[in-house]
């Protein structure tokens, strides 16, 4: 009898510890990213490379929201403006 108990213990133990792991987060998740650098973005959109942004160049939330950034109004995102800029909202799930 205490046989059969220990086997049905270890039975459910184990596919309590399947069905654990198959339900759980997958492991190759990416982790979330963080935003870009100022500097990464110039690299990556500074056409004419003179070391800020024009609108022209953005594309993306920062394209967007380009009013807000440019506090300056001087048609261009400095660091400093960059560095300032409100976060951007998150986009919901469906």
């Amino acid at each position: 009898m205490k046989s059969n108990g220990f086997k049905t213990a270890v039975v459910v133990f184990g596919i309590m510890m399947i069905s654990n792991i198959s339900f759980g987060q997958p492991q190759d998740r990416k982790e979330r990213k963080e935003p870009p650098t100022f500097s990464e973005l110039l690299k990556e959109m500074d056409k004419n490379e003179d070391g800020k942004l024009s609108k022209s160049e953005l594309k993306g939330p920062l394209k967007e929201d380009f009013a807000k950034v440019d506090t300056d109004e001087d048609g261009f995102i400095t660091e400093e403006e960059f560095k300032k800029a409100p976060k951007p909202q998150r986009r919901e799930r469906n």
